[in-house]
């Protein structure tokens, strides 16, 4: 190797070690630093709004659960856009139960495709009360206290809450992927709205204000986007003072994760078609952690073939490695993800390639992901 090589060798390799430490002490630790709030107080009147495709069984297995939450004043309203199952018997069957429920169906129209966009806004504008919380229809809260925590996080005029959607529990290696990938993410967008870069949230567990959505005629600049109700709303609403988190354990909802690889892929290629619609600072932040990361590792790898930088590369793996997983078991106890963070080595090298193919596949495949 020329001297040259090994000033770039080294350059590169510290640059990316650099970004990388940077990256978890100043944005993923935040996470860990959610305010506390008391929920006990938590009273006022909101509404569920919760958009439902071909969901018949999920709703006749979730939604009472929806329902019978600890709170003294809110109603849950259901779209059903445009479903050929039972959908719309159970909804009836419901209604005839709690009192709280409103439903609406949309008619299915083969020749005009609305997509979950005006099937959310129809939601939006059924719903009577000004505070929202919103999730889906296969989604169940982890406990009857749900509402009172996401409610409370409305402190010091916040409009959106960004709360965790995690993926039940199972016994294989798949499993442990996804809901590692669903953490971790969540740690990140989270990490990146408590220190004034709100950019995303998920549709599973998110809260704001009717008013804000109304006022910010959001999808109509985006009908052209075959996703992200969510995170086009965050891009078009979200700023610095006006969102927080809520990552209690009692106030997450989950849900079954997807099926198999590809069933995850179709999810993920459909949520990535609104990456291109987020600001340039945040798109060259991801981009330059996932590209750091790749580099790190690779750089990593190739120095352990070289006596010189050996004993450098293994010492500077060591310390970013404690740092990621200091970081990340602070956010695993306080969202109770238990020890998912050990999860980490195993898969923190994988996931931006990954990500990676998919996003190129959407960008050479030019097909329209559409909710189904």
């Amino acid at each position: 190797m020329t001297i040259e090589i090994i000033y770039i060798f080294i350059g590169i390799y510290a640059a990316s070690w650099c970004f990388q430490v940077y990256y978890y002490l100043w944005f993923m630790l935040k996470t860990s630093s959610e305010a506390k709030i008391d929920s006990s107080s938590s009273d006022q009147a909101l509404s569920v709004v919760i958009c439902a495709k071909n969901e018949a069984s999920n709703l006749k297995k979730h939604l009472p659960k929806i329902l019978e939450q600890d709170y003294p004043d809110f109603q849950v309203v259901v779209v059903n856009d445009c479903s050929t199952d039972d959908t719309d018997m159970v909804l009836a069957h419901l209604k005839s139960k709690y009192e709280q429920l409103y439903y609406t169906n949309i008619p299915n129209d083969k020749k005009f495709y609305q997509g979950k966009k005006l099937a959310l806004t129809l939601g939006v504008k059924a719903a009577k009360h000004e505070r929202l919380i919103l999730t889906d229809a296969d989604c169940q809260p982890t406990s009857d206290k749900w509402l009172r925590h996401i409610s409370a996080s409305f402190v010091n005029e916040k409009e959106i809450v960004i709360g965790h959607g995690r993926f039940t529990k199972k016994t294989s290696l798949f499993n442990l992927f996804l809901r590692y990938e669903t953490f971790w993410n969540a740690v990140q967008y989270m990490g990146f709205a408590l220190r004034g870069l709100p950019f995303m949230a998920v549709g599973r567990n998110m809260a704001y204000n009717k008013s804000l959505f109304l006022k910010s005629d959001v999808f109509k600049r985006f009908l052209n986007v075959a996703s992200g109700d969510d995170d086009l709303f965050m891009r078009s609403c979200a700023t610095a003072t006006n969102t927080a988190i809520c990552i209690k354990p009692e106030a997450q909802t989950e849900s079954i994760a997807p099926k198999n690889f590809s069933d995850w892929t179709t999810r993920k290629a459909r949520h990535l078609t609104t990456a291109p619609h987020y600001t340039f600072k945040i798109k060259s932040l991801l981009f330059f952690e996932a590209l750091t990361r790749q580099l790190f590792w690779g750089l990593t790898i190739c120095s352990l073939f070289f006596p010189t930088f050996a004993l450098i590369g293994l010492g500077l793996f060591i310390v970013k490695t404690a740092i990621q997983y200091i970081v990340l078991a602070k956010a695993a106890k306080k969202m109770g993800e238990e020890k998912l963070y050990l999860a980490s080595l195993l898969f923190d090298a994988i996931i931006p390639i990954i990500i990676g193919s998919i996003w190129l596949i959407n960008i050479f495949s030019g097909k329209n992901k559409k909710w189904k």
